[in-house]
């Protein structure tokens, strides 16, 4: 059982959780259990790190006040996303996932050329 740390009170919760048995605060969007609710901790609003506000793609009615949202997504971590993307679609990273895929090929093709070695030496 995955378990979370409630926003409100702190108490570990079970990460499937609509709403914290502890202190009642919700954790889910209503109505929709498997969406996360996300939550601005202080003073802060969630429109000041997200990306869809960054990008001005957001037509959430509370921005950019918002201190709950369900379509929040932090600016950094989806920063960090597209550098990973990049790097997984770079032609080293791409090469890497080939060999490592492709160990008992190479394995054999590199045996074929030590035989070939050998009877090229041989005769």
């Amino acid at each position: 059982m995955a378990t979370v740390t409630c926003p409100h009170c702190h108490q570990l919760v079970d990460s499937q959780a609509i709403a914290c048995p502890y202190c009642r605060t919700i954790l889910k969007a209503y109505g929709h259990p498997g969406i996360p609710l996300h939550r601005a901790t202080g003073d802060e609003y969630l429109c000041d790190s997200c990306t869809y506000h960054a990008d001005n793609t957001c037509n959430f009615p509370q921005r950019p006040y918002a201190k709950d949202c369900t379509l929040y997504e932090n600016l950094e971590e989806s920063k960090l996303r597209l550098q990973e993307q990049r790097y997984a679609s770079s032609f080293g990273a791409s090469v890497n996932r080939w060999v490592k895929r492709n160990q008992s090929l190479l394995l054999l093709l590199g045996l074929l050329v030590v035989c070939l070695l050998i009877a090229l030496s041989t005769t």
